[in-house]
């Protein structure tokens, strides 16, 4: 029941403030416009909680305000939705197949967002180095994931090139986020779960290392700690069965 409910409610929230989003980004407002963005996310947000009863739990050190560049494990629709209303302006990646979706495309150009061609795209490499020169003067943490597709539960792809690429360009220091979120929110399925909702911010990895030994560091840090959210949360369900 709690799953049909918060179905029946997130849509008409999230169609709703697309549209005001949308009516904002007709102007010259970014500001306004970004602000509408946080306040749909942070409703999302506000719904898992109070109707899903999938409370968001943070841990782990906030970066707001760092300009970093955030790895984050990518399981669920939630993921972008929650990230911003933890962090409140950020920059993200996101790919240009976003764009076919009516009102969105807008939103997010306007928004600032740096936008891509979606990976296996031709010109998709060219395109992320030019977003990567834009993203060059733009002090907001920058969200990435470096998978570049959402894995089920348990479940991983490899980490792409691109976020090296953008870690040594920019020269930014790395903060890899974990999470649980797909238990709750399996990706952009129906049926959903009660339950905490981790997103876990994990130590620093500083700027400098070459390729060889950056993904596979990253990598591991975000997938052993994926895991073991993943058996926290399952154990959480099995005690509420």
């Amino acid at each position: 029941m709690r799953s049909l409910v918060f179905n029946l409610m997130f849509w008409p929230v999230l169609i709703g403030f697309a549209l005001v989003a949308w009516l904002v980004a007709l102007t010259p407002w970014t500001r306004g416009l970004k602000a509408v963005m946080r306040a749909g996310c942070r409703a999302v947000r506000t719904l898992m909680h109070a109707v899903l009863g999938a409370p968001v739990e943070v841990r782990g050190k906030v970066p707001a305000g760092r300009p970093v560049i955030i790895a984050a494990k990518h399981q669920s629709w939630a993921d972008g939705f929650l990230m911003m209303a933890i962090m409140g302006d950020i920059n993200f990646v996101i790919g240009n197949e976003i764009g076919k979706f009516p009102l969105i495309g807008r939103i997010v150009r306007t928004s600032g967002a740096t936008m891509v061609n979606s990976p296996g795209l031709t010109g998709a490499q060219g395109a992320l180095e030019e977003a990567i020169k834009r993203a060059a003067d733009d002090p907001r943490p920058l969200l990435i994931y470096p998978e570049g597709r959402l894995p089920e539960v348990g479940e991983s792809y490899r980490y792409r090139k691109g976020v090296h690429l953008m870690y040594e360009t920019l020269g930014r220091t790395v903060v890899p986020v974990a999470t649980n979120t797909g238990l709750r929110w399996p990706q952009n399925r129906w049926q959903k779960h009660p339950g905490p909702a981790v997103i876990e911010f994990l130590d620093d990895i500083p700027p400098g290392l070459p390729r060889d030994d950056f993904l596979p560091r990253l990598k591991m840090t975000i997938e052993t700690r994926t895991r073991a959210l993943e058996a926290e949360g399952q154990a959480d369900k099995e005690a509420r069965s």
